[in-house]
């Protein structure tokens, strides 16, 4: 698909998004991504509500991002599986994040990034920077910052890059948990991610990568049958990374999505999410 060409998240058909949108000074919109999550004492143990009080816990995040793009700028809108990422990481809660410094790759506008910040002890907030997407990165995180308890950083980081910055750099140490949501949508990128990956799973120290994905389906006439090629591709990629690194004894598999959801959205069939450690 050409650059040129223009796409849309599937999200904005859904009503809970069309019904809180505004508009922005620079024609982005600003959406409200409703959620109900748990609450945890100071010891992160879980608080149990009463039905009644179920209300109490029901906050959003606020974004501004874009409803259209090219398909070099898709990072600039919300995409579901930054959604499900989410879940994820509040199903975990405090008790498995509290003492994390989490990395996320292809942060997009930042959701995702933000709910890791609710737990986390540090966040290194990261994408490629086109589309003045890091302003918008950071302008997001000071719109909720009341939802912000860790440090964080927002960093550049471009996959198709031989090295990583010296900032980001400074960080890898301490790095234990990475996330990328939805980055699996042109070959050539996911190439380059699973290359980026790779060098992560390298460096100390021993680390989890969350990769939460939707599968898109198109019907060839090759095939005579509906397939998601670029999953497909990635399945490859990864296939040959482990292969290529067998004797690091890293694990990959692919995760039940039976954890609750927070957020409201359509958590689709077609979801994946991938767990890959070092």
């Amino acid at each position: 698909m050409a650059d040129t060409a223009v796409v849309t998240s599937e999200i904005y058909s859904e009503k809970d998004y069309v019904c809180n949108l505004k508009k922005s000074d620079n024609k982005n919109v600003i959406a409200k991504f409703v959620f109900k999550y748990p609450l945890f004492d100071e010891d992160g143990d879980l608080i149990v509500q009463r039905s009644k009080e179920s209300k109490v816990s029901e906050q959003f995040i606020e974004i501004e991002h874009s409803s259209i793009s090219s398909l070099k700028l898709v990072g600039l809108q919300v995409w579901r599986g930054a959604l499900l990422l989410s879940d994820y990481l509040l199903h975990l809660g405090p008790e498995k994040l509290k003492n994390s410094t989490i990395l996320e790759l292809g942060s997009g506008v930042g959701l995702t990034s933000i709910v890791a910040s609710k737990y986390a002890k540090n966040v290194i907030c990261t994408d490629v920077d086109l589309g003045n997407i890091l302003k918008l990165i950071s302008s997001n995180f000071l719109r909720n910052k009341h939802h912000v308890k860790s440090k964080y950083s927002i960093l550049g980081l471009d996959f198709y890059a031989n090295e990583f910055s010296d900032e980001l750099k400074e960080h890898l140490p301490n790095v234990s948990l990475v996330l990328a949501a939805d980055v699996i949508y042109d070959n050539d990128i996911t190439d380059a991610f699973v290359k980026t990956i790779e060098r992560l799973l390298i460096e100390p120290p021993s680390k989890d990568i969350y990769i939460a994905l939707e599968k898109r389906y198109v019907f060839t006439v090759s095939d005579l049958d509906s397939v998601a090629p670029c999953y497909e591709h990635f399945l490859l990629r990864l296939s040959e990374m482990m292969a290529k690194n067998k004797s690091k004894n890293w694990s990959a598999i692919q995760l039940d999505l039976d954890f609750p959801q927070y957020f409201r959205y359509d958590r689709v069939k077609q979801f994946v999410l991938w767990k890959i450690s070092s």
